[in-house]
């Protein structure tokens, strides 16, 4: 028996909205220092290989990774890399934009036979509204038309589901909003997308390809995509029902060994888990056998079978191109591009036909700029423009004003979009329930600061619809859950202990919630019990909150298990309608809103 299918967060919003209107880059293995400052769109910088030497040919691989449907170039901190110069000091430079991107890649491959371009997953999901409002279908196609050959798998593939990911392979209109333009169908991805960790909980088989044969003039390159182990913890259990994810070297070795004994013995892992550098610089040198490199991704480096000649990472969205040493001990490289299509990573090595394999001693990588101040591909400019089109109508209503950017940097605990979002999401609760006392959001449900500058003819100041979509894409409710005082300490302490040991994900908080972070302990004891305080008194233990947080969270995901365990709970409206009310209610073009202080969390570090 089948039901009717329900309306989609996506299609609900689209509704809703249409009503309200009624170079240079990190060191390679084998890079020379001094290739280091030479500019990325300087004449050679990519070398002109492509070349035959005896037995021996030029093989390129192009990676980008965690794209999340940046088709225009991002705003903001997101649009933009530091570069370090040789005497320490940094530059930021504008960067990224699938038209700029695609530029590059092109000029890239030109004079290399043997190219092949890849990504190790989040090509799509928490993506700007061009891309998320149409289920990410441009985004499928801006790949398709730039030479995308291979992608892995990432976690926010999985965010719709995992049909919906079926149907970005396959193509077809889409089974809740079907086709967007009259005689125009979803064709799909040109490419594979690998899913060798993925597997059906019950058959054990994995729910897409497990890796690709590119075969070139004899040349032949074996790919395997995974995503991290950890997915189930940062996805809606909705979105990965009945599937298992396994462990990421155990999977590529596996498959390694596959593949091996079908005649393939170059083999590159995509992989999206990745890595925290000690610099953020594209171009920072990473230090003796990686050493500056921190993170999931050294151990199963470390790990992966020795087969593998090359990890391309992501998830981190950081910058690195480093040398781990393999189970052998043997340097191999893994690096990945940041995120959004501002950096593209250039691995240059040679295969051997006689081995049928890469000499992993010429493997070089390099990390470049997608520069701004190059031409723009006309075929991107034209795609990018016939899905604006369909997607005006909604995209520049204002929602609100600001007096100057508000930043969602996740480098620092607290940041000033985070409080804004928790006070939006409290003021929200307090709609459904006047006794709700506190919100907290997650960091990594913030996609994009709101910036100050106009992204269109909106003028500068002004919140668009787009803009605050693509700060908070999920399509999530506000949830109000009551929680007693312990749970709640207990909450904050799941921080930066158990699962957020080692990488802690600070909750952004609401008005009137204080505490302590010191970063000078370890685990638990990071959270000063004694400071935590709501609206200047201590937290009772044994008394009860109401706590206001996004589905996600409600359901324990990021490692929050504990806010599962709440009681009484009762679901609001969508979060991005909370941020939309709260910014019209509280800003307007003669008292825009100013940032807020970010200070509610005392570091010590």
């Amino acid at each position: 028996m089948s039901t009717p299918p329900k309306r989609s967060p996506l299609s609900r919003r689209l509704t809703a909205a249409a009503a309200g209107l009624l170079t240079v880059g990190a060191l390679g293995a084998a890079m020379p220092a001094a290739a280091q400052d030479a500019p990325s769109d300087a004449p050679g910088a990519h070398g002109d290989r492509g070349g035959h030497h005896g037995r021996t040919v030029d093989l390129q691989v192009l990676a980008i990774n965690d794209f999340h449907g940046n088709l225009e170039p991002p705003t903001g901190s997101s649009g933009r890399v530091t570069h370090e110069h040789p005497d320490g000091t940094t530059e930021q430079i504008d960067a990224g934009g699938a038209e700029y991107l695609a530029t590059s890649l092109r000029e890239a491959r030109e004079g290399n036979p043997y190219s092949v371009t890849v990504a190790p997953g989040d090509i799509v999901g928490a993506s700007p509204l061009l891309s998320g409002l149409f289920h990410d279908e441009p985004t499928i196609e801006a790949m398709n038309a730039l030479g995308m050959d291979v992608v892995g798998v990432g976690n926010h593939e999985f965010d719709e589901g995992a049909a919906e990911l079926k149907r970005l392979q396959r193509g077809g209109c889409h089974p809740e909003d079907g086709c967007y333009d009259e005689g125009r169908t979803f064709g799909g991805a040109d490419f594979p997308i690998l899913a060798a960790n993925v597997v059906d909980e019950k058959t054990g088989k994995p729910l897409m390809a497990p890796y690709t044969v590119k075969k070139m003039k004899g040349v032949k390159v074996g790919f395997i995509g995974v995503t991290l182990e950890g997915t189930p913890d940062i996805v809606s259990a909705e979105g990965i029902k009945g599937l298992k994810f396994l462990d990421e070297a155990e999977t590529i070795d596996k498959y390694t060994k596959e593949l091996r004994r079908k005649g393939v013995n170059a083999v590159i892992a995509l992989i999206h888990e990745g890595g925290t550098p000690a610099s953020s610089a594209y171009n920072a040198d990473c230090g003796e056998d990686g050493g500056k490199l921190s993170g999931p991704i050294v151990d199963i480096a470390r790990r992966t079978n020795a087969g593998v000649d090359a990890l391309i990472t992501g998830h981190t969205h950081q910058p690195y191109v480093c040398s781990v040493p393999d189970p052998r001990g043997e340097d191999r490289l893994v690096t990945s591009a940041a995120s959004y299509g501002r950096l593209f990573t250039e691995l240059n090595m040679e295969y051997d036909r006689r081995t049928r394999d890469i000499v992993r001693a010429s493997v070089e990588g390099t990390n470049r700029v997608v520069h701004r101040n190059q031409e723009k591909a006309a075929d991107l400019t034209s795609l990018i423009d016939y899905w604006k089109g369909l997607a005006a109508p909604v995209a520049g209503r204002p929602i609100g004003w600001i007096s100057e950017d508000i930043t969602a940097d996740r480098t620092v605990p607290e940041s000033p979009l985070g409080d804004l979002i928790a006070d939006a999401q409290l003021a929200h609760a307090r709609g459904l329930d006047p006794e709700a006392d506190l919100a907290l959001m997650n960091p990594g449900g913030i996609r994009s600061d709101l910036v100050y500058a106009a992204s269109g003819a909106e003028g500068d100041g002004v919140v668009t619809y787009a803009e605050g979509f693509t700060v908070q894409p999920f399509s999530n409710t506000v949830n109000l859950t009551t929680l007693t005082g312990e749970q709640l300490l207990t909450v904050l302490r799941e921080q930066v202990s158990g699962a957020n040991e080692d990488s802690p994900k600070i909750l952004q908080v609401s008005s009137g919630l204080t505490y302590t972070l010191d970063l000078t302990r370890s685990g638990a004891d990071r959270i000063v019990a004694d400071s935590v305080r709501l609206n200047g008194e201590p937290i009772d233990p044994s008394a009860s909150y109401r706590v206001a947080v996004n589905s996600f969270l409600a359901g324990g995901g990021d490692g929050f298990p504990t806010l599962a365990r709440g009681t009484d709970p009762l679901v609001g409206s969508d979060d991005l309608a909370a941020l939309q009310d709260y910014l019209t209610a509280n800003s307007s073009a003669a008292a825009p809103l100013d940032a807020p202080a970010a200070d509610r969390i005392t570091v010590i570090r």
